[in-house]
């Protein structure tokens, strides 16, 4: 077995296991992002607290019970106890069914879905302040309106002192998230089924 992310969050089997390493680019890719953004070099645009909480958030939108939410929640927990809460609470409220939104294609606007806009409340911003409240806000609208996101919503990152570098980050941040996320699932379902051992059988007559 390997000290790998994905396998702590699957508590991986040796069919899983097995299963993964008939895709080692995936898997060392998969490591090798979350180590640049949750062992970074430097912490200078996006803190250390900010990518855990972040993490928590975007994971926790799919339930408080799924796998990877468990663990970012409890990493966040560990590294700001008090936003944590925080942040856990929000993600709870404003969890919906995505991704929906307007499209700005013409031809396209009859698939226009409507769906909850998130905004933190004024009495959830005092406690974790303006900058990660847009924070917040933007890994909303990337997990369930990315149709819908444009420079005025970089705009509002800019004005609540996120530098470019940082918006970046944040942007890598919440797509490997949602990544690495549907690997979990995947392979939990696997694990669930008893289909690991299975889909080994086939690639191996394949």
């Amino acid at each position: 077995m390997t000290d790998d992310i994905v396998d702590r969050i699957v508590e991986v089997t040796p069919e899983l296991d097995a299963l993964r390493r008939r895709r080692p680019v995936t898997r060392e890719q998969l490591q090798a992002s979350f180590d640049a953004l949750f062992r970074p070099v430097t912490v200078a645009h996006v803190s250390q607290a900010e990518r855990e909480l972040v993490a928590a958030f975007a994971t926790g939108l799919a339930g408080a019970d799924d796998a990877t939410a468990v663990f970012y929640a409890v990493r966040a927990r560990e590294t700001d106890p008090r936003r944590a809460r925080v942040v856990s609470a929000e993600a709870a409220d404003s969890a919906v069914r995505g991704p929906f939104g307007a499209y700005t294609e013409l031809g396209l606007q009859n698939e226009n879905t409507e769906g909850e806009r998130y905004e933190p409340a004024g009495a959830v911003t005092a406690v974790i302040g303006e900058r990660l409240a847009a924070a917040l806000a933007h890994t909303h609208l990337l997990v369930f309106r990315p149709r819908e996101a444009s420079g005025a919503d970089l705009g509002r990152l800019l004005e609540a002192g996120w530098s470019a570098d940082g918006i970046v980050t944040l942007s890598q941040l919440v797509s490997f998230l949602a990544f690495q996320q549907r690997v979990v699932t995947g392979l939990r379902v696997l694990s669930a089924a008893g289909l690991a051992r299975t889909a080994l059988s086939e690639e191996e007559a394949a």
